[in-house]
């Protein structure tokens, strides 16, 4: 299956050429390290790209002050993590293992630079995607969790950082690991606890802290303008990213949650074209999000707009939960939809304790050699139960119905009823959950009568709502809360929605094909129509 780059220890390096060293030499500034010195910290803004010239640099741990891989980086080499393109923070320490000569290039400079050269950008962009490859698949991160097992709200921080790709290492509580780490920033190795380099110990860990300390945040100023704002960072709303990045427009995507949205919870893509032998969810909507920063585009999470008003002269004004507020042009929503909260007593208690909405590693990890259940009769569910069935005992997929033919794919649903660790039953609903501090099992209702089955897991994907609960009134919606758009509200573009301005593109605007690649085209396509409002006279 597609990753999301390159495997950094089986790839061929392709060196800067002369001319692309020489523009970065032009563009920075010479600054000498002596041996020993520390370049970066954990939560260092990564406002520089920087190359190296003489001397050599490696990447510590920094608990221990040990080098944490055995490669260094020497001459014609760079540091840098996928977080230079967005203006993150650095997650390692790196440290000058001799004497050191870099060039320092600003951030925006090179950014620039990078777009006016793209084979050296090729070649960067490459590193720095197959980079972080490596710190997710080997835990190369001074983000630590202690008692992921044994906290929810360790798991919660888990869970926003693997959907947002944030590299992080977990410990067992009283395991040896945890010990060492703990005892380095005197925490208590007995108690859960997130730790973010050597000297914070985060209290109370949320993911809005976790997102300050690595720059997701993107601490954006208050009443700053931007041409659009793209609320959703599903397929819909990085597609809109790109393509408005490479238009020239000042774009912002803000998500509540992470970057990827319902499709990132998909742990394979089969049917998206380009991609044969398949790719999952958060993967192609990371490598996007990639390219538009490329372009330009910022991302923010997580950040929830809570009211989006009108102001005279056309131009529009979020405010988000924390009470910051930006101006924008124009409004794109793609803040597609989310599975509906079945009605049933004490499924709040659970979720995240055995009630699940997505179906990844980072749930599949509870899942092992168990009993399993997925609520749902479309690609998620399917996708979801294909996944489960390489970890669980077994997996029974619940469907209302008394059939796949009309809400599933063919491939994916002959897939399941092939598979022997999968059983489908038709007719069929949850309609209990039991336990004490996690969920233990859970009462199914078929034909009239019940049946109480053992479990650890429950992941429901059905019943699609639409996130537009925001909007208070500024478009019109459909019947079920879609938003409607072109001919249904006598507007040109077939995205545009019933307020001048605001368009509406994948899985929450009405009539839509709830589809990743129908998702990703209207994104594309709907840059054409803000661009087309944004040049009208009079806009904004």
């Amino acid at each position: 299956m597609e990753k999301i780059g390159q495997d950094l220890a089986a790839m061929q390096r392709i060196p800067l050429a002369e001319s692309h060293i020489a523009a970065i030499r032009s563009a920075g500034t010479e600054v000498l390290y002596p041996a020993g010195a520390v370049l970066v910290r954990p939560g260092d803004a990564a406002e520089s790209f920087v190359f190296v010239e003489q001397g050599e640099i490696e990447v510590v741990n920094a608990f221990t002050g040990e080098r944490l891989i055995n490669a260094t980086l020497g001459p014609t080499q760079f540091m840098g993590e996928i977080s230079f393109l967005a203006g993150g923070n650095w997650s390692n320490t790196f440290r000058a293992v001799r004497d050191t000569s870099v060039i320092e290039v600003p951030r925006a400079a090179m950014l620039t630079l990078m777009a006016h050269v793209p084979e050296m950008s090729d070649i960067i962009i490459t590193v720095l995607a197959a980079r972080r490859r490596k710190q997710l698949e080997s835990g190369l991160s001074s983000l630590v969790l202690i008692g992921e097992e044994a906290d929810r709200g360790i798991r919660r921080i888990a869970e926003f950082a693997t959907r947002n790709r944030i590299p992080y290492v977990t410990h067992p509580l009283g395991s040896a690991e945890a010990r060492v780490v703990a005892l380095s920033c005197s925490a208590n190795p007995e108690q859960p606890a997130v730790i973010f380099g050597k000297d914070v110990v985060i209290t109370d860990p949320t993911p809005e802290k976790i997102a300050r300390l690595t720059g997701l945040n993107q601490d954006l100023v208050d009443d700053e303008e931007v041409d659009v704002l793209i609320v959703g960072g599903g397929p819909a709303g990085v597609a809109a990213g790109v393509y408005a990045g490479a238009e020239g427009l000042s774009a912002l995507v803000v998500e509540d949650i992470a970057i990827g949205g319902q499709a990132g919870t998909s742990s394979k893509v089969e049917n998206y074209m380009g991609f044969p032998t398949g790719i999952s969810g958060a993967d192609l909507v990371w490598r996007g999000q990639v390219q538009a920063m490329k372009f330009g585009t910022r991302f923010a999470m997580p950040l929830r707009v809570e009211a989006l008003e009108k102001l005279e002269g056309g131009a529009f004004c979020a405010t988000f939960h924390n009470g910051r507020r930006v101006r924008s042009r124009a409004v794109v929503i793609a803040t597609g939809v989310q599975y509906r909260r079945l009605p049933i007593d004490r499924l709040a208690e659970f979720e995240g304790a055995g009630i699940y909405y997505a179906a990844t590693e980072n749930e599949a990890r509870f899942c092992r050699n168990a009993e399993v259940i997925v609520i749902g009769g479309g690609n998620s569910a399917g996708q979801a139960a294909m996944y489960l069935s390489r970890v669980a005992a077994r997996v029974r997929v619940l469907v209302r119905g008394s059939s796949l033919v009309d809400s599933m794919s063919s491939y994916l649903s002959t897939r399941l009823e092939a598979d022997p660790a999968i059983t489908i039953v038709y007719g069929a609903q949850a309609v209990a959950v039991h336990g004490k501090e996690k969920m233990e099992a859970v009462t199914i209702r078929r034909n009239g009568s019940e049946e109480t089955v053992d479990t650890c897991a429950m992941f429901v994907m059905a019943g699609a709502v639409p996130n537009t609960g925001w909007l208070a009134g500024l478009v019109r919606l459909d019947d079920k809360g879609f938003v409607l758009t072109g001919s249904d509200v006598q507007a040109a573009s077939p995205y545009a929605a019933s307020c001048h301005g605001v368009f509406a593109v994948g899985d929450v605007r009405a009539g839509s094909s709830k589809r990743v690649a129908a998702s990703v085209g209207e994104g594309s396509v709907v840059i054409s129509g803000v661009w087309d409002h944004l040049n009208r006279p009079g806009a904004g």
